[in-house]
């Protein structure tokens, strides 16, 4: 898959395509529906499919006092829709200048004169242009204008007719419910980052851990205790156990991702993995002594190694 990031040209190879179009956040099943339907077309007529998105998240501009809340980042995002089959994806800088083109500049400058799109899929609520002025049915109507042909997908509801959304799987997470939030994205909740040297308190007690910044975009999940499975550099998947929060056992407070992997013995200082939150087994606790922590980590291990089968 092609990454065209920033001003980069796009390869005339790939002009003339369908784009999908969407932040994409988190890229749940959703946001697969609308891919997936711009895959279906561009195959169908033998064009290049291409999928379009936004960094950073337009929130993140109009709203920077937000609290975290993505749920990829955007090279996670980016693997993601390689995986899926695109062609190519072109992620747009969203920043003030690009905020302020207008609905028919985005249509015009963006999605025909520099992409040469002959057709894109979005949400039903997909808006665009400054102020959010251009909607669908305004897409549909200056395309028209452009030899472009817009089409919608629905929203993908669950078996309770809920809208499946990146606003519900954040909520799961948040609520400690990673399986809900799997069951919305089509795969568990994951966080990258590359492993750091911390206190190494885990090895006097027999549990080493691999130490992992929250990234400071990243939704924060429940504080707690998690069943995990890691992908290393490597590609190999090995199950653990993890300690996401800010350590009341040790001062001062510092939020990392700590994980033990089950029967790793390697070095991964510096090295980039993905840790995917499985199931939330407790909240973080603090203890009464060195002791008593050995004797809940042990708990934890069994209790995680249960959760992974």
């Amino acid at each position: 898959m092609e990454r065209i990031t920033g001003d980069a040209p796009l390869a005339e190879t790939l002009r003339g395509g369908v784009a999908a179009i969407g932040n994409f956040d988190g890229f749940h099943i959703g946001h697969q529906a609308v891919v997936g339907r711009a895959l279906e077309r561009a195959r169908a007529e033998g064009l290049p499919a291409l999928a379009l998105t936004f960094d950073p998240h337009p929130a993140r501009l109009f709203r920077p006092q937000s609290p975290p809340f993505a749920l990829t980042t955007t090279d996670q995002k980016l693997d993601l829709l390689e995986a899926f089959g695109v062609d190519a994806a072109v992620v747009l800088r969203f920043d003030a200048a690009f905020a302020a083109l207008t609905a028919d500049e985005f249509v015009s400058s963006i999605l025909v004169g520099r992409l040469g799109l002959t057709g894109t899929v979005t949400g039903e609520d997909f808006t665009f242009g400054r102020g959010a002025s251009g909607d669908t049915a305004k897409l549909l109507e200056f395309g028209a204008a452009h030899g472009l042909i817009p089409e919608t997908v629905a929203p993908v509801r669950d078996e309770g007719s809920a809208i499946i959304s990146s606003t519900r799987v954040r909520a799961a997470l948040q609520a400690g419910h990673c399986r809900e939030a799997a069951a919305l994205m089509g795969r568990p909740f994951a966080i990258r980052g590359t492993v750091e040297h911390g206190d190494k308190r885990g090895r006097t007690i027999d549990v080493p851990t691999a130490n992992v910044a929250i990234g400071a975009e990243y939704v924060r999940p429940a504080y707690g205790i998690y069943a995990v499975r890691c992908r290393l550099e490597d590609g190999r998947m090995v199950d653990g156990v993890a300690n996401l929060g800010i350590r009341p056992m040790f001062t001062p407070p510092k939020e990392l991702l700590e994980v033990h992997l089950f029967g790793y013995a390697g070095d991964l200082y510096a090295q980039t993995i993905e840790t995917q939150l499985i199931a939330h087994l407790r909240p973080e606790m603090k203890l009464a002594s060195l002791d008593a922590l050995k004797a809940q980590i042990a708990k934890d291990i069994v209790d995680a190694r249960a959760a992974l089968l």
